[in-house]
């Protein structure tokens, strides 16, 4: 059944504020998981199994999206925002686009993580490592070039966000 509200893109605003609190949240996502991989696997310090625990965390931050994203096209935050993730039809997306949606967003933030860090090594100011934080945002770099103002990925992959329907008291 498809939605009869518009698929009106939020602006970049809401996206960004939506991702703020989503970072706060995952905090939650990423201490649980490498609470649950130490115990697994007695792991002393971060470094030991180091490539097999980043590969558990994105798998378990993978989980924690794909399946918000199942349920209603939202996370808590996006609930919070008023932001639904739809195909281009205004409908759920497929598990399938959900997961690919997941991995295609990491290469624009790897790019901007690499990029500071690269920006780090060449000029030797240690304390442009902070900038880190500020890679995720690199993703918001297609959507001003996007006629839609839409994600690469979304873009990419026949999905979109817009504004959620209004709730019902």
């Amino acid at each position: 059944m498809i939605d009869a509200h518009p698929l009106l893109t939020p602006s970049r605003l809401r996206r960004f504020a939506c991702m703020m609190y989503e970072a706060v949240l995952l905090f939650g996502v990423v201490f649980l998981a490498g609470y649950l991989f130490d115990t697994l696997t007695q792991s002393k310090h971060a470094l030991m199994l180091r490539h097999a625990r980043q590969a558990w965390l994105f798998l378990a931050i993978g989980a924690y999206f794909v399946l918000c994203w199942r349920r209603k096209g939202q996370t808590l935050p996006m609930k919070t925002w008023n932001i639904q993730l739809v195909d281009r039809d205004g409908r759920p997306p497929s598990m399938l686009r959900l997961v690919a949606r997941y991995v295609l967003a990491w290469p624009l933030v790897l790019v901007g993580a690499a990029i500071v860090g690269a920006a780090s090594a060449a000029t030797g100011w240690k304390s442009m490592d902070m900038f880190i934080v500020a890679a995720p945002f690199t993703i918001f770099v297609w959507s001003w070039f996007d006629r839609d103002g839409q994600f690469l990925h979304d873009r990419l992959l026949g999905t979109r966000l817009r504004d959620a329907p209004p709730r019902k008291a």
